[in-house]
């Protein structure tokens, strides 16, 4: 009887240890449907899908959340979260001067680059230089507006704008097309982030 009684609790014991921890049952899930019959199978555990905004969303733990990338699992005390899914873009915003080299040789193009930058550094606005240098017939005084994706501007240009700091002049050469750019940061990056969340008691 005692033996028959060990077996008993041993298989109770090895089913109840068998049970998937949270952690495990959200590295299966992959998807918002996958999640939602998770909240539907789990009511005591008070799951919940949570939709957050960066610049919007400013507590602590959604700043932490916002920070991840789609599919991280982590836990902060006895709580488990997913990131399901991340909408992401950043936005830029520059002014140019366009140089021509297909109509200027480089030697023409380095001299007039730099008398360009000698009057920037003299106190001439950007716009001033843009409308009287540019070699594309923008009527924009070389502002660009905010711009992302390489079907806006080409993407050399994009890069160069993406690793500079509000306020930097700098070159942009894209010697197959014979582009070449003066260019300005006019604004801080522009940051759009919305992340869906799946959220639940349990470790």
């Amino acid at each position: 009887m005692k033996l028959l009684f060990g077996a008993l609790l041993l298989l109770l014991s090895t089913s109840l240890f068998a049970q998937p921890t949270v952690r495990e049952q959200f590295e299966k899930i992959k998807t918002v449907p996958d999640a939602e019959k998770y909240i539907a199978a789990n009511p005591n555990l008070k799951p919940a899908l949570l939709h957050l905004s960066y610049g919007k969303d400013t507590a602590l733990i959604d700043k932490r959340l916002l920070k991840q990338n789609k599919g991280d699992v982590f836990s902060v005390g006895y709580v488990t979260y997913k990131v399901l899914e991340v909408d992401e873009a950043v936005k830029y915003r520059a002014s140019y001067i366009f140089l021509d080299r297909g109509s200027l040789n480089n030697k023409e193009v380095d001299s007039l680059s730099k008398l360009i930058v000698q009057k920037l550094n003299a106190g001439t606005p950007f716009e001033q230089l843009a409308d009287q240098y540019t070699m594309d017939g923008n009527n924009t005084h070389g502002d660009l507006g905010w711009f992302f994706g390489e079907d806006m501007v080409p993407k050399e240009l994009q890069d160069a704008v993406a690793k500079h700091k509000l306020g930097e002049i700098f070159y942009v050469d894209i010697p197959e097309r014979q582009w070449y750019y003066i260019v300005k940061k006019t604004y801080d990056d522009q940051i759009k982030k919305d992340i869906t969340v799946l959220r639940s008691n349990g470790r």
